[in-house]
């Protein structure tokens, strides 16, 4: 089975002719890090085994895609043909183009000591030991059975990192010049900046956004940089062996429930999850934490928030008929929706990307842009 020509494929895909990614992307065989994964059909997860069609491996492997391999606590390599995981994906093979977003991002040189947050399959790992060796690449993941079979794997490819069980967002162990996340978190761990040497540069995501955080150690403790123009998502860091349970009991009480306020809505019904990145972001800046559902049938478009402190709303609207929008709960986030709609529509734009950052040492994100100023903590 010759993987060469799609890894090669793969590198002119996502790479231009001089950059340096593009040799460590050819030389890197990701089908052999992802042997199983987990594929979203038909409204639920179906295994895919490589060994069982090797062409469909290769074409999948070397596809500029995700390649979903841990669902809630089952990994893809303990399943077989018929499982059905439930939950939300906890670990995966990242799209190999937002890898190298990412490390582009972090301005990695050729003596830099490298953590890489979130090993998943090691896909990122393995291209970091091709560019700078094995002893520069740290890759920690709170997983033991992750951290184990990528630390496997890459040995039978000839690469030896260093490859660390950790809850990422306490004590790291070492000190980096570079440390890049495959991760979200929010705020920045204190850990991180604690583990940056003196100049070092952290790249990350922030839960619940699009907006890629680029910034350089200070002698205070803390970072300055700035929210890059671009834009990434990712899952978010957890502690245990699953994220936290949802609130699929308040989703069920926005579905049905009068609202203690109703309304018309001003603005057009849209799937801000997945359609409205920058949207998303600003929401998230104002309100965190507030979890969607969109649902289209027809011409009938319905979407619900909710937050953990019980509010919540659902706005329903058909055709270009005036939406209608019940709120109940301690707060009203559609509101908080309408607010940063407001604020794209007065200023032409909403003022996260290209913003400032300065990150106190307790991991605390100060944005500023403009007269605009917000904190994340």
């Amino acid at each position: 089975m010759d993987w060469r020509p799609y890894a090669q494929a793969l590198a002119e895909q996502v790479t231009h002719p001089g950059s340096r990614w593009r040799e460590p992307v050819e030389k890197t065989p990701r089908h052999l890090l992802v042997p199983a994964w987990w594929a979203w059909r038909g409204g639920r997860w179906e295994l895919r085994q490589g060994a069982a069609d090797e062409e469909a491996w290769l074409e999948a492997a070397y596809r500029d895609r995700t390649l979903v391999t841990r669902v809630g606590t089952f990994h893809a390599d303990h399943a077989k043909v018929g499982d059905e995981p439930r939950g939300r994906p906890t670990s995966s093979g990242t799209l190999p183009s937002l890898v190298l977003q990412m490390y582009r991002h972090a301005r990695i040189g050729e003596k830099d000591t490298v953590l890489d947050v979130g090993t998943g399959s090691g896909y990122g790992t393995a291209l970091l030991c091709h560019l700078l060796g094995d002893e520069r690449v740290t890759s920690v993941d709170v997983d033991d059975y992750i951290t184990a079979i990528a630390a496997r794997r890459l040995g039978e490819l000839g690469l030896h990192p260093h490859v660390v069980t950790v809850d990422a967002t306490g004590p790291l162990p070492g000190t980096y010049d570079r440390i890049v996340a495959m991760v979200s978190v929010r705020p920045i761990p204190a850990s991180w900046l604690a583990a940056l040497n003196p100049g070092g540069r952290l790249v990350t995501t922030i839960t619940g956004t699009s907006l890629i955080v680029s910034a350089v150690a200070t002698d205070d403790g803390g970072a300055v940089g700035q929210v890059e123009r671009d834009w990434a998502m990712f899952m978010r860091t957890r502690s245990g062996a699953d994220y936290p349970p949802g609130l699929d009991a308040l989703l069920e009480t926005a579905r049905t429930a009068e609202g203690e306020q109703v309304g018309t809505a001003r603005y057009p019904v849209i799937d801000v999850e997945e359609n409205a990145w920058e949207l998303r972001s600003m929401v998230e800046i104002l309100a965190p934490g507030i979890v969607y559902d969109f649902r289209e049938e027809g011409d009938t478009r319905t979407l619900l928030m909710v937050h953990e402190d019980g509010s919540w709303a659902r706005a329903v609207q058909t055709g270009n008929e005036p939406g209608v929008v019940h709120q109940g709960g301690p707060r009203r986030l559609w509101d908080v929706l309408d607010r940063a709609r407001d604020h794209w529509l007065e200023h032409g734009s909403l003022p996260l990307y290209g913003a400032r950052v300065r990150i106190t040492p307790d991991g605390t994100i100060h944005l500023r842009r403009g007269r605009w100023r917000a904190a994340i903590a």
